[in-house]
């Protein structure tokens, strides 16, 4: 399926958005999970937050580039009193945004904007290692 720039650039902005609330979410799992066994996954989270930010500031930069307006809204965002739910939300989110990332970079591919793809590979690799970080969390 062939894709426009027009299309690719609002495809990018529901990944913008996404990333916003993967980063709020991410800090509001942070502060509000107890416990010590669950330490060591509070400050990977922390981490994870950053890196979701910074994710944002690429897809905005590309969206810029593109010619496109960079979104301000933002993407829904899961909350719980239980810690495994948190981290199941956050696996969730990150298994999502993998699959949304490797098509966005066919798609990038498809219109040769190979530095875009670039991008959306190394955001992809950060996903996919935030996937890693959660399924050993939960025992996965």
């Amino acid at each position: 399926m062939a894709v426009t720039v027009e299309k690719l650039i609002d495809l990018l902005n529901m990944d913008l958005e996404l990333e916003y609330s993967a980063a709020i979410q991410y800090i509001n799992h942070a502060a509000v999970m107890t416990g010590a066994a669950y330490g060591d996954i509070i400050k990977e989270l922390k981490i994870h937050a950053n890196e979701e930010i910074q994710h944002a500031m690429l897809l905005a930069d590309q969206i810029d580039y593109l010619a496109g307006s960079p979104s301000v809204n933002v993407g829904e965002i899961l909350t719980s009193k239980e810690n495994d739910q948190m981290l199941q939300q956050d696996l969730d989110g990150e298994e999502d945004a993998i699959k949304r990332y490797k098509v966005r970079v066919e798609q990038a591919e498809q219109l040769k904007e190979f530095a875009l793809a670039q991008q959306l590979r190394n955001i992809l690799a950060t996903e996919q290692e935030h996937a890693m970080d959660l399924k050993q969390a939960l025992g996965k």
